[in-house]
């Protein structure tokens, strides 16, 4: 590999693999910091009898998750129907020095750690995982319909012990009979588990500019812009700015308030929060920029801040704003406005509409998750104690 100084060096390929079940930013924080380990890297993602087998059902289907994960801006390539142990031979067919994963522990379904031989052959580096999401956060806010994700005020980043969330795990535990002793799983920093157990997300400047490309664009580009909530963002949301990318150079996306998206979707939408959906948006490849708290409606003063030469919508039926005003009016006055069609009609509510539909499958699997993880970790504790006395 050629350097800027003229010198050269062997091109390092970094290994990732998982489930990538609902990407979300916590997935991609990963794969950036392994991502910079490297100059290349390969991404394996197993298949759903696999993860069915060793995890429990997953929510996307292995196609939709072959593509998110190929949406994500830092990743060069995608083996698809990736071994779910990581093994030597892995590693060496994808020509890969050595394989990373976050700081918390996946397991089969007989408790083998799934990177046991890597580390054996010491071919394998950690990174920090991200404090505060999960999937099986996710798909709890989602089972539960609870609002307290996107709180206002001095209570914005507060978690709230839900007393219903408490009684439907103690339910479903006794009928699992698998007693783990947390009842607040994926809600509650409380919860046993280290790393099911979720902390609120605390969102900094630094993690925006790591995920920021940063770079403006050019005077010749062309500017397009398209705004709404892109609530766990799904393939449904990558096809669109995929589309909506072609029609110009340069893509900003405006996200929407936490409140402004209640109003228009209802229910405890959005199920993930302003900040975090920022990120989430941020790591797609074809996007450029993030309008943060964009207003609902385009105005004149964002059209011409930006320098925008179009504004796309998709498919989905477009709620009027306050006083049942057009929220396209201006760029349609300006002869700026497109509708597009990505040719895929997921939505975000089909997305919840699935978990709702296997509720009963999910939850299951995230008592299962955080029992066999907690089990796990008291072992680790025992052996480091051990160790310590010994």
């Amino acid at each position: 590999m050629e350097h800027v100084n003229g010198s050269s060096e062997k091109e390092v390929r970094v290994w990732c693999d998982g489930c990538y079940d609902m990407v979300h930013f916590g997935h991609a924080n990963s794969l950036r910091q392994a991502k910079a380990l490297g100059h290349k890297l390969v991404v394996g993602i197993h298949n759903d009898e696999d993860i069915t087998k060793n995890k429990g059902p997953p929510v996307f289907t292995q196609e939709e998750r072959y593509k998110m994960v190929r949406g994500i801006k830092w990743v060069d390539e995608v083996v698809e129907d990736a071994p779910y142990v990581t093994t030597l031979e892995t590693l060496d067919n994808n020509n890969c020095d050595f394989c990373v994963h976050g700081d918390d522990i996946t397991l089969t379904a007989d408790g083998v750690d799934t990177y046991h031989l890597v580390k054996t052959a010491e071919r394998y580096k950690e990174v920090s995982r991200t404090a505060g999401v999960s999937t099986t956060d996710l798909v709890g806010r989602m089972l539960l319909m609870t609002r307290n994700h996107f709180k206002q005020g001095d209570q914005e980043y507060s978690v709230e012990k839900d007393e219903a969330l408490e009684a439907l795990f103690k339910k479903i535990q006794t009928k699992l009979d698998l007693q783990t002793g947390s009842s607040k799983l994926g809600q509650d920093h409380s919860a046993r588990s280290p790393w099911t157990g979720c902390s609120q997300f605390l969102p900094t400047t630094q993690k925006i500019i790591q995920f920021s490309d940063g770079k403006a664009p050019k005077p010749t580009d062309k500017i397009v812009y398209v705004a709404g909530a892109f609530d766990l963002f799904h393939v449904g949301h990558l096809d669109f700015l995929e589309k909506a990318k072609t029609f110009g150079d340069y893509l900003i996306v405006g996200l929407h308030t936490d409140p402004v998206v209640n109003v228009y979707k209802g229910g405890n939408y959005p199920i993930m929060n302003l900040h975090e959906r920022v990120l989430s948006v941020l790591a797609c490849k074809y996007v450029n920029e993030v309008v943060i708290g964009a207003p609902y409606s385009v105005t004149k003063d964002l059209m011409e801040h930006f320098n925008v030469d179009l504004v796309c919508h998709g498919q989905t039926t477009i709620a009027p704003d306050v006083g049942n005003l057009d929220p396209y009016a201006v760029p349609k006055q300006m002869g700026k406005f497109m509708l597009i069609d990505s040719g895929n009609p997921i939505t975000t509510e089909d997305i919840v509409e699935r978990i709702i539909r296997h509720r009963l499958e999910y939850e299951a699997r995230n008592v299962k998750k955080e029992k066999k993880e907690i089990e796990v970790f008291e072992a680790m504790q025992r052996v480091k104690l051990a160790e310590k006395c010994g």
